[in-house]
């Protein structure tokens, strides 16, 4: 036991004496003697040239060490300096082993990070580059031996106290010469105290950032309560509270007020954390979420929910400096809002009770996201949806008609798809929406369903029903090569074309249910492309129908009358020809449509035809012919002789079809000739069945007569 203490005793000693040693070292030795060492020291050692112009000063108790003005330069140019700089440590935390830092000053930081026109960085040039030799000396394989783990390592943990913390008036600077950006961080500040592990300790932090492309300027503010544990792998922020105001050309001059508060928790062992109550905000935007997640990585499990209050779109751009949206209707784009549920299985988020508000249509549904493959799957029906109130106003003198593409061109032609993006997406999106408004024509119960993958997007299913009809159509867009290849199928069943046609184009020359079946395949990624390449067919058929503002029995007549030579005395024609059925088959041929056998039935007329649809000019260039088959007018000119039944009264349409129809049609004359050869044919085989009829007629009369004869003379006899 007396040897125990005699150990005891001597290991106090040895630590007396050492302390001891350490304040008489300190207070006999002036730190501010080995300036010029140090400097030497230094600038040997790097490529900076230090200047120590201010004091240095250490003290015992606690130990300490003071630095005042400060400066290191790096080839003629400040790199960095620093006003004063103080360290402080109780050196009793160290005794036993719980260092506690007593205060950490740093007062006037100074630094000037540049990088040059070759795109180097004075801060990679602080170190001198080793020679060749230096280089070729260094053994095979020599490389930094990895950090020894520290003495808390793998045992208990470390006991770490911070008493006070203070850096004001920091400044760092970047300019990059290669691009012309330059970013100043000044006022930096930084107030902490009683900071230790396994409590609360506050954090005060301040800053001003300013840029120069594009000019930015950012005041911010972050105040909270931060906590981390003995082990360092959990962590807790409350009490947050940020405030950053911003002002600058991304906000075309106006300052703009960003905030964030709540609280966070995480824990690195466990891998899970939390956020609390958090919001955020910007200008009138305000964002609000609480949110668990439960292992880091791809299999990531998330719970919570978030929300977007309702916002005014157009108040959020007006705030931020940003142009107007410029709508036909100046109140959409008023109240915006977001809101869902957020969980899911391990590697999957899904959202729940998923709610987004535009303005007065509303879209409800689900949705899910997968982090191994991104997968993206969404489920969203909406109530309904006039889309042509956030279209552009057209300008003054415009009519709600799309121009042409050549009027809209105002530059080089841009590609339709990013095929990229394509090749990359996952997705399963199904879409309803109870009626939908767009190009003034009114739509319901729409049904959308849309996959994509490998670059192999499908619109499996686009349906609805329209003026008094439905349609059904299907799309595959083949991206894996980069010429895309387009499939579009489509099933029109009993549209009423009349007010389809003047809703969507102000064109009302066509009534009727229209049926079609369209099979149409493309390649191209422009609009031009598209066009020049398209190939199929379209089958339609109108029933129980009329041409409007065109009377296609007046211009029959017109050339009855002709054939009759005779004048129409008929004055009121009126403005519309009615037909049973309008059938016909339309081939697509890139811009073209070709149709050669068009058929319609008419009052005492056949219409038939064959022509061409130019869709990029809006040009109609057909010849058609209306047979008479019966009656067709009560004017006595065009009176249905046994001349006339079966000919063919020839027509032509040809213009703009987007213009008056009622130009479209007239009278061909230039082909009227061969309907009064036909004429001048029935008439002679007329003559001749005539001449036939009446000889055969005189013939029979000769052989009743004779007949009548004979048997007069044997009824004489008989009697007599």
């Amino acid at each position: 036991m007396k040897a125990v203490r005699y150990l005891l005793i001597a290991i106090a000693a040895l630590i007396i004496l050492a302390v001891a040693a350490v304040a008489i070292a300190m207070a006999v030795i002036n730190p501010n003697d080995y300036k010029p060492q140090i400097e030497q020291a230094v600038e040997k050692q790097t490529n900076l040239d230090l200047i120590l112009e201010g004091d240095i000063g250490w003290s015992f108790i606690p130990l300490g060490l003071e630095l005042n003005n400060v400066e290191a330069n790096l080839e003629g140019d400040r790199l960095v300096a620093l006003d004063r700089l103080v360290a402080q440590v109780d050196f009793w935390s160290l005794i036993t082993m719980s260092p506690q830092v007593d205060t950490f000053v740093l007062d006037g930081l100074d630094a000037r990070l540049v990088v040059n026109e070759q795109g180097v960085g004075n801060w990679t040039r602080i170190m001198p580059q080793k020679t060749a030799e230096e280089a070729a000396g260094q053994p095979a394989g020599a490389q930094e031996e990895p950090p020894q783990e520290g003495p808390g390592a793998g045992g208990e943990p470390l006991n770490f106290n911070v008493e006070n913390v203070q850096i004001s008036n920091a400044q760092v600077s970047y300019t990059d010469k290669t691009t012309g950006q330059a970013v100043t961080l000044e006022d930096f500040s930084v107030n902490a105290s009683d900071i230790t592990l396994g409590s609360e300790f506050p954090l005060e932090i301040g800053f001003r950032v300013a840029t120069t492309k594009p000019t930015l300027e950012v005041d911010g503010s972050i105040s909270a309560r931060l906590a981390a544990n003995e082990a360092l792998n959990e962590f807790a922020v409350s009490g947050l509270k940020a405030v950053f105001d911003m002002t600058g050309e991304p906000f075309g001059g106006k300052e703009v007020t960003a905030e964030l508060s709540g609280s966070a928790k995480a824990n690195l062992e466990t891998e899970t954390a939390t956020l609390s109550d958090f919001t955020a905000s910007l200008a009138n935007l305000s964002l609000s979420t609480a949110l668990s997640v439960n292992g880091f990585g791809d299999k990531t499990t998330l719970s919570g929910n978030l929300s977007v209050a309702e916002f005014s779109l157009r108040e959020l751009l007006n705030n931020l400096g940003q142009p107007a949206v410029e709508t036909s209707d100046p109140e959409v784009l008023k109240a915006l809002a977001f809101s869902t549920k957020i969980g899911g299985p391990a590697g999957k988020v899904e959202l729940s009770d998923l709610t987004l508000k535009l303005d007065d249509t509303t879209f409800k549904g689900s949705g899910s996201y997968t982090l191994a493959d991104t997968g993206i799957v969404f489920n969203l029906q909406g109530d309904q949806l006039n889309a042509d109130r956030y279209l552009p106003p057209a300008a003054e003198g415009e009519s709600g008609q799309a121009p042409a593409a050549e009027e809209t061109a105002a530059g080089p032609e841009s590609d339709l798809l990013p095929l990229e993006t394509l090749r990359s997406l996952l997705l399963d999106i199904d879409l309803g929406l109870g009626q939908l408004i767009v190009s003034n024509l009114t739509i319901n119960e729409i049904k959308a369903s849309t996959t994509a993958k490998g670059g192999l997007v499908k619109v499996d299913e686009f349906s609805g029903k329209l003026y008094e009809g439905s349609f059904g159509a299907n799309v595959t867009i083949d991206a894996r090569s980069e010429n895309p290849k387009w499939t579009v199928g489509s099933d029109v069943t009993n549209v009423q074309t009349l007010p389809l046609l003047a809703d969507l184009a102000e064109v009302t020359m066509l009534a009727g249910g229209a049926n079609l079946k369209v099979n149409a395949t493309t390649t191209g990624n422009r609009i031009s492309a598209l066009r020049s390449n398209a190939d199929g067919q379209i089958t339609f058929n109108l029933a129980k129908g009329e041409f409007r503002q065109m009377n296609l029995t007046r211009i029959a007549c017109q050339g009855i009358a002709l054939a009759n030579q005779d004048k129409l005395t008929t004055t009121d024609w009126g403005t519309s020809t009615p037909f049973n059925d309008m059938r016909g088959t339309l081939n697509i041929n890139g811009n073209t449509l070709n149709n050669t056998d068009l058929l319609a039935s008419l009052a005492g007329m056949r219409l038939e035809g064959e022509g061409t649809i130019d869709m990029q000019q809006s040009l109609l260039d057909y010849e058609a012919g209306l047979r008479i088959v019966g009656e067709i007018h009560r004017d006595n000119a065009c009176r249905v002789t046994e001349y006339v039944k079966n000919a063919v009264i020839p027509v032509e349409c040809r213009g703009n079809f987007s213009e008056d129809p009622a130009s479209l049609c007239s009278f061909d004359g230039s082909r009227f000739r061969d309907t009064l050869q036909t004429i001048a044919k029935n008439a002679a085989k007329a003559k001749v069945d005539e001449k036939v009829d009446e000889t055969k007629a005189k013939a029979e009369e000769k052989v009743k007569e004779k007949l009548q004869d004979k048997v007069g003379d044997k009824l004489k006899g008989l009697f007599n």
